[in-house]
């Protein structure tokens, strides 16, 4: 009786290198559809929160009833982050001055530096895990691949062994290990289109994070949002327009 040929037979038949590249694939797998599940509901999550911030934002009639709305109700996503962090700046340098490095310079560009370094912690905290699947994405081809290299290798050494070259001896053994090769790209297939996914998402995302420090900057400052000139909004308690700039810096 002829055995039974299949998936069950490699692993029954390959040596400790074979099951640990499987094993290594196993793990990519997992956490691969770990990263793609939950940055898929972490971005869904994100972009509703987002949304029904800048809604309520620009639905304000000041700046004094955002800056109440998010001490009340937390900043729970990038735009009320970037908010949060203009309204600290403009209170810390008002009451410290310059005193420290940190708070030296015009007010203007204290500002600056503040906004510049909330895009840079959402920048951050947005693309954490994206290295892991662009790893995943272009390693797991070849970890197949030398896998498969590695069962054809014991395979015909087991052929030239039993003395028995014939095709139906040679197809299955080979065939079997070309599972390898199937395996390392299931792996690297979903990784590559959940890495190209979540980096058009963030840029998008960061682009229009960008506008919107803009209009920050132009409304902590001013009063008036980038490009209008009108008279300045009235100021949250404790917090006191920056002196008025000739061009908002990003």
């Amino acid at each position: 009786m002829e055995p039974q040929l299949g998936l069950v037979h490699f692993l029954a038949q390959t040596d400790g290198v074979g099951k640990f590249v499987l094993a290594l694939l196993l793990a990519m797998s997992v956490a691969t559809w770990y990263l793609i599940l939950t940055k898929a509901m972490q971005v869904a999550g994100t972009r509703k929160r987002s949304r029904r911030f800048l809604s309520d934002f620009w639905a304000a009639a000041n700046l004094a009833e955002v800056h109440g709305r998010i001490h009340a109700q937390g900043a729970h996503d990038p735009f009320s982050a970037l908010a949060h962090d203009a309204f600290t700046a403009v209170e810390q340098h008002a009451r410290r001055g310059g005193e420290r490095l940190i708070d030296a310079g015009a007010a203007d560009e204290y500002l600056t530096r503040a906004l510049r370094r909330s895009i840079e912690r959402t920048t951050a905290r947005l693309e954490s895990g994206l290295t892991v699947l662009a790893s995943v994405g272009s390693a797991a081809p070849f970890v197949g691949l030398f896998g498969t290299v590695w069962g054809i290798y014991h395979a015909l050494v087991a052929i030239g062994l039993s003395g028995q070259g014939t095709l139906e001896k040679v197809a299955g053994p080979v065939g079997e290990a070309l599972v390898m090769t199937a395996a390392g790209l299931a792996v690297a297939i979903p990784a590559v289109l959940a890495y190209n996914a979540l980096v058009r998402s963030n840029r998008m995302l960061l682009a229009e994070l960008d506008g919107f420090a803009h209009d920050v900057f132009a409304f902590a400052s001013t009063g008036a949002r980038a490009g209008e000139t009108v008279a300045p909004a009235v100021p949250a308690a404790g917090i006191q327009p920056l002196p008025r700039v000739a061009q908002a810096e990003g």
